[in-house]
């Protein structure tokens, strides 16, 4: 059986943490916890004088890719609400094809998982 997992284009996240409020009500996931949760990377200054400022959704240990739903053939509750349309999901051999094509982008796959 092929690994599945969550391709993140943090490049491109606009720290909406539509994904973390989807999680947690999808999974009733209690205050001060999270199944996904929106990291920021920043603001730091770059070189040419411009400031950079990244919003990262980081899954955590609680994520299971939303099992129940994926085996009903539904996205993961974060991809689904996701307003930006920066996750991915599907088998890890198809993702890192994709994370080869762009940088700034994270492959994400829970374990256990099995084959």
């Amino acid at each position: 059986m092929a690994a599945y997992g969550l391709l993140i284009d943090y490049e491109f996240c606009t720290g909406c943490q539509s994904c973390e409020v989807a999680c947690k009500e999808e999974h009733k996931i209690p205050v001060g916890q999270w199944g996904i949760r929106v990291l920021d990377d920043g603001p730091w200054e770059c070189e040419d004088g411009k400031f950079n400022w990244n919003k990262v959704p980081t899954p955590s240990r609680l994520c299971d890719l939303c099992a129940e739903r994926t085996a009903k053939g539904k996205q993961p509750t974060c991809v689904h609400h996701c307003l930006a349309g920066v996750m991915q999901y599907g088998t890890v051999a198809d993702l890192a094809k994709e994370l080869k094509e762009k940088p700034n982008q994270v492959l994400f796959v829970p374990k256990p998982y099995k084959y």
